[in-house]
């Protein structure tokens, strides 16, 4: 059966890819990018809740038509952008809905139960755990296909919803790998961090808000005073930014760290690539991480890279054959892999290994491994969708 002359057009459900740039906004953007390369003869209809516009930044076949609902308010948006998937959905007829947000599955179960068009959705990490909403729950059993973006949201989702594991399949994230190089520490950002090249950097990038202290970054600061015993100009420099940015500052002041953490604030897309190769080891050992493109973008420079070894890390990091997994709660264990890795001591030889490093994350999830994956899953599952 040749699936892309099946039935006419696809209909995409993303949150929006042009006007925020959060991990939903960036897989939704490599998706459109993958489907159009995998079929670019399709029509295409990109439904975005809170855009109000597009940005040609993002590639994108000529013949995509966009539909934005970011023009409403936040009251009507979600009735209005419902109204709007389901209209679309009836009139044009989809061979599949493919939706980036599993709230977006609620419009789709009933635009398949008034016309039977198929709708996968994707996984990412909070956003599929500890669902009580009865009608979302319902909406994810009757899913063709659900997407994870790791086996630990994957297994995690089976385990909370009784899914059937069959429906479920591991689609991981991608990162834009010309965008992260290896280079040297950038002498501006060395200035601005009134930093030594010689002196050890550990960074963590994340949003800095109370529902993402799972991140790991308060771990590393308590643990910074056993680190300095061994390492005593080590600098720990934590990028974004959020409302928790008042309480760390309490606890850099408690433990008398103010010169050795600095938060950064937020890191724009242009200083990123550069903030990586300020450090000498990325580190957030966290325990609530879906996946964590931020560690494919630190291997992507080369730099040795700590996670958690309780949830996505495990599948960025390849169950440790790209980093090093501790225990997020340990903090012995944490405050002693660091002083490790930062004595390059430690006996996981490939986090030495910049180049290698590159090599291997790039193969195992740059945006080529990414459409491969996409392909066979369509492929696979053509049957399915009709």
């Amino acid at each position: 059966m040749n699936y892309a002359a099946s039935r006419s057009g696809f209909h995409l459900w993303f949150p929006n890819i042009f006007e925020f740039k959060g991990g939903i906004q960036v897989y939704s953007a490599f998706l459109l990018e993958a489907l159009q390369k995998i079929y670019p003869q399709q029509s295409y209809d990109v439904f975005l809740k809170h855009d109000t516009r597009f940005i040609e930044e993002i590639n994108f076949l000529p013949q995509t038509r966009f539909h934005f609902s970011g023009k409403w308010t936040a009251k009507l948006r979600t009735l209005m952008f419902a109204c709007q998937l389901i209209g679309y959905g009836l009139w044009q007829r989809p061979k599949i809905v493919l939706a980036t947000h599993l709230n977006f599955a609620v419009a789709a179960y009933w635009l398949k139960r008034l016309s039977g068009i198929p709708y996968w959705t994707v996984a990412h990490g909070v956003d599929a755990w500890d669902i009580k909403n009865p009608t979302l729950q319902n909406a994810l059993k009757s899913a063709d296909r659900i997407l994870a973006v790791s086996s630990y949201t994957r297994d995690r989702l089976i385990a909370e919803q009784n899914l059937d594991p069959k429906r479920i399949s591991l689609l991981p994230n991608t990162f834009d790998a010309s965008r992260f190089k290896i280079a040297s520490k950038p002498q501006y950002l060395l200035e601005r961090y009134h930093l030594t090249k010689e002196q050890p950097v550990i960074l963590t990038v994340a949003r800095l808000d109370s529902l993402e202290r799972a991140k790991g970054y308060d771990q590393i600061i308590q643990v910074l005073p056993q680190i300095r015993a061994f390492c005593p100009d080590v600098r720990y420099i934590i990028a974004g930014k959020g409302r928790d940015r008042p309480r760390l500052e309490r606890l850099i002041a408690e433990l008398k760290l103010q010169d050795c953490v600095t938060l950064a604030g937020f890191v724009p897309d242009e200083e990123l690539n550069d903030h990586y190769n300020l450090c000498d080891v990325f580190a957030m050992p966290s325990k609530g991480e879906g996946f964590g493109i931020v560690y494919l973008e630190a291997l992507a420079c080369g730099k040795p890279t700590l996670g958690g070894n309780r949830d996505g890390a495990v599948d960025a990091l390849c169950n440790g054959e790209l980093g090093v997994l501790v225990d997020p709660d340990d903090l012995g264990e944490i405050s002693q892999t660091l002083i490790s890795i930062l004595q390059r001591t430690h006996p996981h030889s490939l986090i030495y290994q910049p180049e290698t490093l590159r090599q291997k994350v790039i193969e195992e999830f740059g945006f080529a491994r990414f459409q491969t994956r996409l392909a066979r899953l369509l492929q696979t599952h053509a049957k399915e969708i009709g």
